[in-house]
């Protein structure tokens, strides 16, 4: 291990094997595998001494080691952390900026995976594969035309977020179906929108006419609970409701209440507010709700790629380079300072500042 080792703390084992393969082939980085059976006072003395901290998804994440400002104050030598995914929920963004703590994600590394699980959602739910699978396996003599589906060539469908999973989706129900595409993003501008292969309308606008909404937003305290009452009053009877991105950026009691009343024609959930959710939960009693596990983006070839994107990005950090995918850069110049004074070396300026 070389002089000012760079320690990478890490609980339990990355998605993919490839991260720790490609971590341990950089003598500069000492890669530290954390339990979470192990005694708190361990795992407490080493995560003091890390200077980055490769999270866990928030399904598998463990208190007391959500990265908030409890954390930050008990690892004063931490100097970034990075989550599996694109989400970052788990992480108290504001606490790490004030910290000079940076905050990094893969954005962008399983955008095919959870794009493709949006949109074998919407077939599942237009032609009621779920509901009918199940009346199979326990109806003797079914009678198929109660069953009769949608197709979803030239219907319309509307994203909500379109990031680099929105933008997967648009295009593949655009090139695959030949649909329209609506897209509610206040981050971006028309013209944006629209290199991104849809209409930018206002959410009340994409409601009204959309056949599917499709979820690909993070969650935060903007979009958390977006999705109640008053939302799904709004979407057609016909509509369905597809999330793939967070659990609560939807109240899951309204859902059940649109669902109950048929304000809605059904959904398809991959996230739930508590994850995995128990099988009582009322939103898994309803015939037109297809539900998984939050797996969209758990594919042997997303898992490989977030694990790949993770250990380049650690590499790139701890070069003293800009991480490709920074969610906060106005912590840069306090973390570039905090940086110097750990490791030794300055950080590159960040481009454009600040």
């Amino acid at each position: 291990m070389t002089a000012n080792a760079r320690r990478l703390a890490y609980f339990e084992r990355w998605v993919d094997p490839v991260a720790e393969e490609m971590l341990r082939a950089r003598p500069e980085i000492d890669l530290i595998r954390l339990a979470y059976a192990d005694s708190g006072g361990d795992n407490a003395a080493t995560m003091a001494r890390a200077h980055g901290y490769q999270i866990a998804p928030r399904t598998e994440l463990r208190e007391p080691w959500f990265a908030d400002a409890s954390l930050l104050r008990r690892c004063p030598q931490l100097l970034a952390i990075s989550s599996t995914g694109a989400g970052f929920d788990m992480v108290d963004v504001a606490a790490c900026t004030a910290a000079g703590v940076i905050v990094c994600n893969q954005s962008g590394s399983n955008k095919e995976a959870v794009a493709e699980h949006a949109l074998g959602l919407m077939l599942a739910l237009a032609k009621n594969i779920g509901a009918t699978d199940r009346a199979l396996r326990r109806t003797a003599g079914l009678e198929r035309f109660a069953y009769t589906g949608r197709e979803l060539a030239g219907r319309t469908v509307g994203i909500v977020g379109i990031g680099q999973i929105g933008t997967r989706t648009a295009a593949l129900c655009r090139g695959l179906f030949g649909m329209t595409v609506l897209a509610h993003d206040p981050y971006l501008s028309d013209a944006e929108v629209a290199t991104r292969g849809a209409a930018k309308v206002p959410l009340d606008e994409l409601l009204a006419r959309a056949d599917f909404v499709s979820v690909h937003c993070p969650r935060n305290e903007e979009t958390f609970g977006m999705f109640g009452a008053a939302e799904f009053a709004r979407m057609k009877p016909t509509a369905y409701f597809v999330n793939t991105a967070r659990g609560g950026i939807h109240d899951e009691s309204a859902l059940a209440a649109a669902l109950a009343g048929r304000r809605i024609a059904g959904a398809g959930l991959d996230v739930f507010l508590v994850e995995p959710p128990a099988p009582d939960h009322p939103l898994l009693a309803f015939e037109n709700v297809i539900a998984t596990p939050h797996i969209a983006g758990i594919t042997e070839e997303a898992l490989r790629n977030m694990a790949a994107a993770a250990a380049e990005q650690w590499i790139t950090l701890f070069a003293g380079r800009v991480p490709p995918r920074l969610v906060n850069p106005a912590a840069w110049p306090l973390y570039s300072q905090r940086f110097e004074a750990l490791l030794g070396i300055r950080p590159d300026p960040l481009p454009g500042g600040p």
